[in-house]
């Protein structure tokens, strides 16, 4: 099999303007302060992420710190568990072998794992299968029969353990029935993977997924040895006094497949970007390009419509009417979160090392704000706005506001925010300090006049017959 390894040029900032004639400079420059922003106000210890276009990483970038006790700054390539994300790699793992004529989806668990003694409450139920495993809907019950996601110490089973205890559990569901996410599960998948290869499940993720793609952060483990420095220390959810406490370092042993890879955006950027090749191409590049296609089609929608898997991929239409697939991650003290656009071949990866908030926010938040560039052809006044970028107060209504150039007009954005492409507002330079307003329908509104100081720089502006002070950060 021919293997493509693509080499990324990494940069805090990179940009492409592509066949959309597109430049996205000002927009990344807003997500970065939009993303610090949320990082203080959301008392996050630290952020990474990506923004990846076909095979192009557009912009990467770090916010906080990966080691709040040294002072670590956390950036693209700091690593942190990923947890679920772990169950893209192992369904890619089983759908190889499904390639390589080793197993079909219909195949019964039962008759590849000679160790599957779980009890079928259902007399009626159907099989449980490769396909059910993959898109949880086996009616296995979420988790074995151990308390790993128990603190302090999280004490994840082996997989020896995790089979022994097999025959004390049941099934909660008939096969094929209900959407019922599932750790078990993709551990038992990892187990097959194993069972069929006859190769244990982390060399063979290693050697058939992870080097073909030069994934070199990428690791079906914690790398314990980089604890604290490359790889981040992961905090709890925060407390009613506003602390995150340091988590304990904890390897997922035998929910590995399901839930005990570690990585990087950077990485993460790399598997999206072999996605968008198998794509494109009929070349098989570790899976066929048909099997990757069928593993982002929906296989399994549950009854209340509501929720749509692929094979082992979630799979869902975004706010822009797209199909996007993807996965989260949630694991003690880390969360991340990867989802890729389809047809316009983009990705989206972000990490962050505490418990408590959902990384999917972020990426729908970055993807609002590029969803406000415009043709890079548009006119623009040649007036120098970039003495207005600044942050300003407007206190005690708010916490910050923003203002940045955005193609030749103004943006404001205010801080903190869920929604930033929502709060953005434009604003068109009239003449001297003054500007209006531009309204949805592109008309002007009220207007907007800035102030100088006795040594003409800006120190606030009037709007509505109210002042905004600026201030410095």
């Amino acid at each position: 099999m021919k293997i493509y390894i693509i080499t990324f040029l990494l940069s805090t900032l990179l940009f492409s303007a592509h066949s959309q004639d597109k430049d996205y400079t000002e927009a990344f420059e807003l997500v970065d302060v939009w993303l610090d922003a949320q990082k203080d106000f959301e008392n996050l210890p630290g952020l990474s992420a990506i923004v990846v276009e076909d095979q192009e990483v557009l912009w990467s970038g770090g916010f906080g710190m990966s080691n709040r006790e040294k002072k670590l700054k956390t950036d693209s390539s700091t690593i942190c568990s990923i947890c679920s994300i772990s169950k893209l790699f192992t369904s890619v793992a089983v759908m190889k072998l499904y390639d390589e004529g080793k197993l079909r989806l219909d195949d019964r668990v039962s008759e590849l794992l000679p160790a599957f003694d779980l009890d079928q409450k259902f007399p009626d139920s159907g099989p449980i299968t490769i396909r059910t495993l993959l898109t949880h809907s086996s009616g296995l019950p979420r988790e074995s029969a151990h308390p790993y996601w128990t603190g302090p110490d999280f004490p994840f089973p082996t997989k020896e353990e995790i089979d022994s205890n097999l025959s004390e559990q049941e099934t909660l569901y008939p096969a094929s029935t209900y959407f019922q996410y599932s750790n078990l599960g993709l551990s038992l998948l990892g187990e097959i993977v194993e069972e069929v290869s006859g190769v244990p499940f982390d060399e063979y993720v290693q050697t058939n997924i992870l080097e073909p793609l030069g994934l070199g952060d990428t690791r079906t483990e914690l790398p314990e040895d980089l604890y604290g420095s490359q790889l981040a220390i992961g905090y709890s959810a925060e407390m009613r006094n506003g602390k995150r406490n340091k988590v304990n370092f904890f390897q997922a042993n035998g929910i590995t497949p399901a839930a005990g890879f570690s990585s990087t955006v950077v990485d993460l950027g790399k598997f999206a970007s072999w996605q968008f090749r198998l794509h494109d191409t009929t070349i098989a590049e570790i899976l066929k390009p048909s099997t990757l296609k069928n593993m982002q089609r929906v296989h399994y929608t549950d009854p209340n419509w509501e929720t749509t898997w692929g094979l082992g991929f979630v799979v869902f239409k975004g706010s822009n009417g797209n199909t996007w697939v993807g996965h989260g991650g949630s694991c003690p003290g880390y969360r991340s979160s990867l989802q890729i656009d389809l047809k316009r071949k983009m990705a989206f990866s972000v990490m962050i090392n505490s418990s408590g908030t959902n990384p999917g926010k972020y990426v729908r938040g970055i993807n609002s704000i590029l969803g406000k560039v415009e043709s890079s052809d548009e006119e623009k006044d040649p007036v120098d706005l970039s003495e207005y970028v600044g942050y300003y107060s407007p206190m005690p209504w708010w916490s910050e506001e923003y203002i940045a150039t955005w193609n030749g007009k103004l943006v404001s954005l205010p801080l903190p925010t869920d929604e930033p492409g929502e709060r953005m507002t434009f604003y068109k330079h009239i003449e001297g300090d003054t500007f209006r307003r531009i309204r949805d329908n592109d008309e002007l509104g009220e207007t907007i006049i800035f102030e100088r100081d006795e040594n003409g720089k800006i120190y606030r502006y009037m709007q509505h017959n109210n002042y905004q002070k600026r201030i410095d950060r």
